[in-house]
């Protein structure tokens, strides 16, 4: 027991250590400046997105960049999405709809959307957007200025969270928790291997000639969590990528509500653990029941510094994820067991031959 307790110690102050490095090395997108405006091409697949895709179409219109070809992919939405999408197009032309005529076999639904998209797309640069997503200011020119810069291949990002409800507060803080406590961002532009390897399929900004020489949708037709697939994918042909934490320029509001949020992330859970349910579990377990065995068993002084590590490390990842500090301490619990849920429901879905993500069979 007092291995294990030392044990759990060592990797609360890693997680401590990792959290730190991204606070120092803030992975945020750096304001940039441009000789041109090349042509970005901003892609965006919808199903059923009729509360949120007029407002990103109004922040790509109002965008400091204005080199941009929109391109949006109904995914045979039952909604109004396509309506909204036409009453914009006729007020900008740079806005053009493509109607699916059916999803083939063996592709997931959004990632035959972004494929497609990008077979008519005519840009120098494509950026993946979902339609949830709120963008501001210049965050196109600043992402084509960072990719010429640091000779990227793809930049990732991670929007600033909208949570509203409480719900949202004790499910969506669980994804920035885990990243940014196991994963130096910055190792994944700097080190060449996949394990330092993670993407956001909400913002892909892609160099478009690489992009259509490695096919990377195409590739991963089938694979759930095609946005690290692809990270792994790029690295895997050397190529350099980054991945970033969003600011007030990029936000989204993933989900409406505590359902919403658990059928979302119980998809993609063990994608941050390697795809082991295992690894996620061991991890759930540590951080929820960890500090049992480090009371009981190790000295109170090494038990005062577990507790510090541990909340200082809540603190720091708030701070990184422009998150509210209080919010997340006074929830810490909730969320530990939401994350517990979020692997439950995961490793269930595994086994469901028909499991529907919004009305459609992802396994």
């Amino acid at each position: 027991m007092i291995y294990i307790a030392y044990f759990i110690l060592g990797f609360t102050i890693l997680q401590f250590l990792v959290a730190l490095a991204n606070l120092i090395f803030f992975p945020g997108l750096p304001k940039g400046t441009l000789n041109s405006e090349p042509l970005v091409s901003v892609l965006i697949p919808a199903r059923n997105e009729e509360n949120n895709i007029g407002t990103i179409l109004n922040d790509l219109k109002n965008q400091h960049y204005q080199n941009i070809e929109i391109i949006v992919f109904n995914d045979l939405s039952t909604d109004k999405t396509e309506e909204i999408i036409n009453s914009s197009a006729k007020l900008d032309n740079r806005i053009k709809l493509v109607n699916s005529e059916g999803l083939p076999k063996d592709w997931l639904g959004k990632v035959f959307g972004c494929y497609s998209l990008a077979k008519i797309a005519k840009g120098d640069y494509f950026l993946f957007l979902d339609a949830d997503v709120r963008v501001s200011g210049n965050i196109i020119s600043n992402s084509v200025s960072f990719m010429n810069k640091k000779k990227l291949g793809l930049i990732s990002i991670f929007p600033k969270q909208i949570l509203k409800s409480f719900g949202e507060k004790i499910t969506v803080p669980n994804m920035n928790y885990i990243l940014l406590t196991l994963l130096p961002l910055i190792f994944v532009r700097k080190s060449k291997f996949r394990s330092f390897s993670a993407a956001n399929g909400q913002f892909m900004f892609f160099e478009a000639k690489l992009y259509k020489e490695m096919q990377p949708h195409k590739k991963m037709k089938d694979n759930k969590v095609e946005d690290i697939a692809i990270a792994r994918y790029y690295k895997q042909h050397k190529i350099k990528i980054s991945c970033l934490v969003g600011n007030k320029t990029m936000e989204c509001r993933m989900y409406n509500g505590f359902k919403e949020a658990t059928n979302g992330f119980s998809k993609n859970v063990a994608a941050f653990f390697g795809n082991s349910y295992v690894v996620s579990v061991i991890f759930w377990l540590l951080t929820t029941f960890g500090f049992l065995f480090i009371l009981f068993n190790l000295p109170i002084t090494l038990f005062i510094i577990f507790i510090f590590v541990f909340f200082a490390t809540r603190i720091i990842v708030s701070i990184v994820s422009k998150q509210n500090i209080l919010e997340n301490m006074i929830y810490l619990i909730p969320q530990q067991l939401s994350l517990g849920i979020f692997i439950y429901k995961g490793f269930i879905n595994k086994f469901i031959k028909d499991y529907q993500w919004k009305g459609r069979s992802i396994n």
